[in-house]
């Protein structure tokens, strides 16, 4: 029952798409391009952000970067990095962050990094945690999340989603909304 409970709740937020259209309005109404590298959430992140009429105005360049080599390859995320944290790092996500970022020309990158599972035994962490990484011009924010490991990992992956979805529209609001209200605040 608990399962069934879960899927309703997983299926209720597939439908609501209020958190998409809110990003996307903000990239909009200030002229934003974002782009994505994903790891764990295999696309999903982008096709969210794509899934909003219009959205080819804000997206510039979306990637999956799946294995370590496409980390290395085209986000300039170091060996060393990778050898000493793993994939699934904090200094991970924020070298893939910078490295979207140079790459693309963006206004926005947003990473994400985790595990669905089910786990290898060299990755040594729980299913369930993943970081995302964001940067701007100005700013580079990384944060952790732990989802419930029992889901299945199509679940968990929507989860991841929308976890990332929530940390983009806090720095988005609080970087750019909240700025330019600011300052037309103070020119009244």
């Amino acid at each position: 029952m608990k399962k069934f409970i879960e899927s309703l709740k997983y299926f209720k937020q597939q439908m609501d798409s209020s958190l998409e259209q809110n990003i996307a309005r903000i990239l909009f109404y200030y002229s934003l391009k974002i782009s994505t590298a994903e790891s764990c959430t295999g696309g999903l992140l982008s096709s969210r952000l794509t899934d909003v009429a219009g959205s080819s105005s804000y997206t510039k360049e979306n990637f999956i970067t799946y294995a370590n080599e496409a980390k290395m390859e085209l986000l300039n995320v170091s060996q060393e990095t990778l050898e000493a944290h793993g994939a699934v790092s904090e200094e991970c996500a924020l070298e893939m962050a910078e490295g979207l970022f140079n790459k693309t020309g963006c206004d926005i990158a947003i990473t994400t990094t985790g595990i669905a599972g089910p786990t290898t035994p060299e990755e040594n962490k729980p299913v369930g945690l993943m970081y995302v990484a964001i940067k701007n011009k100005y700013l580079t924010q990384v944060r952790e999340f732990n989802i419930n490991p029992n889901h299945s990992r199509k679940i968990i992956k929507f989860l991841f989603t929308q976890a990332a979805l929530e940390f983009l529209t806090e720095f988005l609001n609080k970087n750019y909304t909240t700025a330019m209200t600011q300052l037309s605040e103070s020119k009244d």
